[in-house]
């Protein structure tokens, strides 16, 4: 998400749509059911060099590492054969892609195919990004910033949170919560349910196990159930005890899950934060690396949820947790959980965000004017 979204909406308006994936997310689109085709990733020492370097640091020195040699250079010299091979077998007449992939945008810039971004991060974030990467796209394929600069920028983000210097902005609110109900992972237990989630990328890294492990301790014992969330590269056997109140998966459908959240406990990734304020939950952030120490500020500043260890996350810093963070987490998580202000905070955004446009009506206009 929200490019799946995306596609769903394409084909429910009558057109098709396929989707590019890198090797890591082919569990993840067999179970939408979407058409799909498998790109490529740069090489595993590559991908663990880079993070080596962010991770040593200093913070100034690394800012924009990652978006920089690891997105703009070594994701799309490994994904730009797949997406002129997709492109040319099946000459798409509108390519969508995520703000960090740019390979599609430079296959769509050769043969003259409109594009169209979707957001991922805040609008302001994501233009500076394009700013400082534009001379590594722009060796790919010429004026490809330019390209990317002037098309449809759409964003499930709203106004009030996210000021955007996009030219062409077009917001759209998230599907409701299917109302699907969980596993019965804890039978004749109906306490309040604490959803926790670090997404996608810190299982992949060192830090990930500290995370988990700080948040296993930070919620044992709490008088809730607790659903942990830790992705598919990680081994659940390794982490150690686990409470008795929670339950840890590797993935669920976070959709599933909001209608059923108290609350949210996350990294402040942009899809887990604007999510659940969409479904009206207030958060608990800890931020680890990213935009995500940004997005904690948006959630404080709207009173819908708190931020924990914020304070010595700089730019361009890699973070995980540890036994220190475990005693301020779980006050944050009970602060949370005991404060209806909170939720009222969530819910107020929650109405505004429901009053934009589906994304239906975002995707018929973008197709008519491809």
């Amino acid at each position: 998400m929200p490019l799946v979204g995306v596609a769903r909406a394409v084909r429910r308006v009558g057109h098709d749509a396929v989707v590019l994936v890198p090797p890591a997310l082919v569990a993840a689109i067999e179970s939408e059911g979407l058409p799909y085709v498998v790109g490529d990733k740069p090489p595993r020492a590559v991908i663990d060099r880079t993070w080596a370097r962010v991770r040593a640091g200093p913070a100034g020195d690394v800012l924009g590492v990652i978006d920089r040699e690891l997105f703009a250079e070594e994701c799309t010299r490994a994904m730009l054969p797949a997406v002129r091979g997709l492109r040319d077998r099946w000459r798409p007449e509108l390519v969508v892609r995520e703000s960090c992939e740019y390979a599609s945008a430079v296959a769509a810039c050769e043969a003259g195919i409109a594009q169209a971004q979707v957001a991922i991060s805040q609008a302001q974030l994501e233009r500076d990004v394009l700013d400082m990467v534009s001379p590594i796209i722009n060796r790919f394929a010429p004026r490809v910033a330019a390209a990317i600069a002037r098309a449809p920028y759409v964003t499930a983000f709203p106004a009030s949170l996210d000021r955007s210097p996009w030219p062409d902005t077009r917001r759209f609110r998230r599907a409701a919560s299917r109302g699907v109900a969980l596993p019965d992972w804890w039978p004749g237990d109906r306490r309040p349910l604490v959803y926790v989630s670090f997404g996608s990328v810190i299982g992949d890294l060192p830090e990930g196990m500290g995370v988990f492990r700080s948040a296993l301790d930070a919620v044992s014992g709490l008088p809730v159930r607790v659903l942990l969330t830790v992705g598919r590269s990680t081994d659940i056997a390794s982490l150690g005890e686990v409470p008795v109140n929670t339950r840890v998966e590797p993935w669920v459908a976070q959709q599933d899950v909001w209608a059923h959240a108290e609350i949210v406990v996350c990294h402040g990734g942009s899809g887990t934060t604007f999510g659940a304020l969409a479904a009206g939950v207030p958060l608990v952030i800890c931020p680890l690396f990213a935009d995500q120490a940004a997005n904690g500020r948006v959630i404080e500043n709207a009173r819908a949820g708190v931020v924990v260890a914020d304070r010595s996350l700089a730019p361009g810093d890699l973070r995980g947790l540890g036994p220190d963070d475990v005693a301020p987490l779980r006050a944050a998580i009970e602060d949370v959980l005991h404060q209806p202000a909170y939720r009222e905070a969530a819910q107020g955004i929650a109405a505004g965000l429901a009053a934009m446009a589906t994304l239906d009506q975002v995707a018929e206009p973008l197709l008519a004017s491809r």
